[in-house]
């Protein structure tokens, strides 16, 4: 099970953004008003997927300090007395059913949940859509960004107790190291994490039904997988909730700052200034009639 290519989410922007294009031009103005956004909006976020993936695969940075840090880390977490990832991988590992259906968690809901989520959104509250996807977008960027900082998952770390669940059950997302498949050395922070509370913490505040709350479940589930797995660190998740809340701070800044701008430039309709002048002329002529 892998996630879509670079490529494949390429070659998909590029489709629905000629669709987008034709869509307009249609004789049925109606049909294409309601398609073509959508569209655009999905050529947008798959085109940001496909450099995401690029971006993970590029050796802009070297491994060296990555085990080291990730021992940091393990540091770190015990003087903050945070509990172990070695006992709920334990706990895992003693249930065959229970780290498989980890390891499915893992692989499956990633990025089909956020696909979802977008399009829920868009559909059905519009006007809350550009604030998530905003958030979405700045939040993936500082995961890129903060990439350069290498730091290698738990899995690698085997002398401390720790396995490579996907691994060991055979439903591994990731080639050998070095391969180009993905970025192994990024686990700080976790991407995982983060799109899963775009989508939960997305659910609650665009929702209105009191069933909302359940859907929070999700990027819990989610902080549990990746550290159950091998694949982050407990502080992966947190530093990752973090950066969405900073995302979505900038977002309400860059807003106010745009209608900060509006408000002291306001536009002006040419046709509105045509006619004011031709108003004035008449006026001035002594042509207007009584």
């Amino acid at each position: 099970m892998t996630w879509p290519t670079w490529t494949e989410a390429a070659a998909t922007a590029l489709l629905c953004g000629l669709l987008a294009l034709v869509l307009r031009r249609l004789p049925t103005p109606r049909f294409g008003a309601v398609l073509a956004p959508a569209l655009r909006e999905f050529a947008f976020v798959a085109s940001l997927y496909s450099l995401w993936r690029v971006a993970r695969m590029l050796p802009l940075a070297r491994n060296d300090g990555a085990i080291e840090r990730a021992r940091q880390i393990v540091r770190l977490q015990n003087d903050l007395h945070l509990p172990t990832e070695l006992s709920l991988q334990h706990f895992v590992l003693r249930h065959e059913w229970l780290a498989q259906l980890t390891n499915t968690y893992y692989a499956a809901f990633h990025v089909p949940g956020l696909i979802a989520f977008l399009i829920w959104l868009f559909v059905r509250h519009r006007d809350k859509y550009p604030r998530w996807r905003n958030g979405l977008v700045i939040l993936t960027g500082f995961c890129l960004v903060v990439r350069f900082m290498r730091v290698a998952p738990p899995r690698f770390l085997p002398d401390l107790g720790y396995v490579d669940l996907s691994t060991r059950y055979g439903l591994s997302l990731y080639g050998p190291v070095g391969s180009g498949v993905s970025d192994q050395f990024a686990a700080m922070p976790s991407i995982h994490v983060g799109w899963a509370a775009v989508v939960s913490f997305g659910i609650v505040a665009a929702g209105t039904s009191r069933w909302r709350w359940l859907f929070m479940l999700h990027v819990i589930i989610t902080f549990l997988v990746v550290s159950a797995s091998g694949n982050h660190w407990w502080l992966d998740g947190i530093v990752a909730i973090a950066l969405l809340g900073v995302s979505l701070l900038m977002d309400s800044w860059g807003r106010r700052l745009v209608e900060s701008w509006r408000a002291r430039h306001p536009s002006t309709d040419p046709s509105d200034d045509r006619q004011g002048r031709e108003s004035g002329s008449a006026e001035d002529s002594g042509l207007t009639p009584a």
